[in-house]
């Protein structure tokens, strides 16, 4: 793996190109041309994206693609990769868009890794990690949130990444395991509050944060959950929008007010939070995770605590397959990464140098 196509050049399909440009030729496309005030290390094309013509013609020409694009665009973009042989990333939340690409992981000749940012992605990876250090699992909780820094307003929100998967994981119902029993519930239920270091959050569920986890947990657990964390009063405000005002039925026209009432701050946080109840042998035990993620400096620039922390954990995805330390093909699942690997990747060094 040399040539390396970063689709998407968003705050975090930039940073992605920026971390594998160290290792890679990297090449990033994306439909408007960016507009950053630095420069960037890598070489960019303004294209159709959408285009189908575009992606099987160009395609080809590199070893691996990663999507930064928003998940209803992933589809195409994976059968072009399938189609020419070579290894598929993306970040999606989107279920649906995850079992299309493991349908054409059965056949790929390189690697099929969705779902690789932070929730899914790094979040299973630090549950994973934690559940093996039981004998007989209980309970896997997991939670995360990427929250403005200093909030305001009754949404007390910021849509620092994409509109249309924040609400596709409201939307969707969310898969758990409860009781033992494998099942989808819906999002936006299921609040509960959260205190972290003095500040009171809420915590509900959404789609698409335990990737394939409850596949691979199924008949091992009692309970396994993923909620995502906001400030208390959010959900309710979002379930009245959604379902109350109907706005579920033009999900183009929700995305469009929610861009224009809360576009993106610069100091934000990510809070990932995860709980594991077992058996360590004989004895009835607790593992927890917990960090705040803040912005930081990455070559010169400051980066968002969402853009880095979800570039650094597909771009350390990336570099781990490159390694040989993750199969070179077919379907990979974010819970069979390990984290001590990730976190000693170029990319993967971010989080370690940033946790407590």
């Amino acid at each position: 793996m040399k040539k390396v196509l970063v689709l998407g050049l968003g705050k975090v399909g930039t940073l992605v190109g920026v971390l594998l440009s160290k290792q890679f030729e990297v090449t990033g496309v994306d439909q408007q041309t960016p507009h950053y005030d630095f420069e960037l290390p890598f070489k960019t094309l303004q294209a159709d994206v959408t285009s189908a013509t575009f992606l099987n013609n160009f395609l080809p020409q590199h070893d691996a693609v990663i999507s930064a694009l928003p998940y209803f665009l992933n589809k195409n973009i994976a059968l072009a990769a399938h189609k020419a042989g070579m290894h598929y990333f993306d970040l999606t939340e989107d279920v649906e868009t995850t079992n299309f690409i493991r349908n054409l992981a059965a056949t790929a000749k390189g690697v099929m890794a969705p779902q690789c940012g932070l929730a899914p992605g790094f979040i299973g990876i630090v549950g994973a990690d934690l559940a093996k250090r039981f004998t007989k699992l209980r309970d896997i909780e997991l939670r995360v949130g990427a929250l403005p820094r200093y909030p305001n307003g009754l949404l007390a929100y910021s849509f620092t990444w994409s509109p249309a998967g924040v609400i596709n994981e409201y939307l969707n119902d969310a898969e758990v395991i409860h009781n033992g029993v494998r099942k989808f519930v819906p999002s936006l239920d299921g609040i509960e509050y959260i205190n972290i270091e003095g500040q009171e959050l809420e915590a509900f569920t959404t789609s698409g944060g335990l990737g394939t986890m409850c596949e691979t947990y199924e008949g091992k657990l009692d309970t396994l959950n993923y909620k995502t964390i906001r400030y208390p009063g959010h959900g309710r405000l979002m379930r009245f929008l959604m379902y109350e005002l109907i706005l579920k039925e033009d999900k183009k026209l929700l995305e469009n007010i929610l861009s224009q009432a809360k576009p993106p701050v610069a100091e934000d946080v990510v809070y990932v939070y995860a709980v594991v109840e077992g058996w360590q042998k004989d004895k009835l035990f607790r593992e927890e995770f917990y960090n705040a993620f803040h912005p930081i400096e990455i070559e010169g620039n400051k980066w968002r605590a969402i853009s880095w922390t979800t570039a650094a954990s597909i771009a350390a995805v990336v570099e781990m397959v490159q390694a040989g330390e993750l199969p070179q093909q077919g379907f990979i699942k974010q819970e069979d990464i390990p984290l001590e690997g990730l976190l000693k990747t170029p990319s993967g060094q971010l989080y370690a140098q940033n946790m407590k």
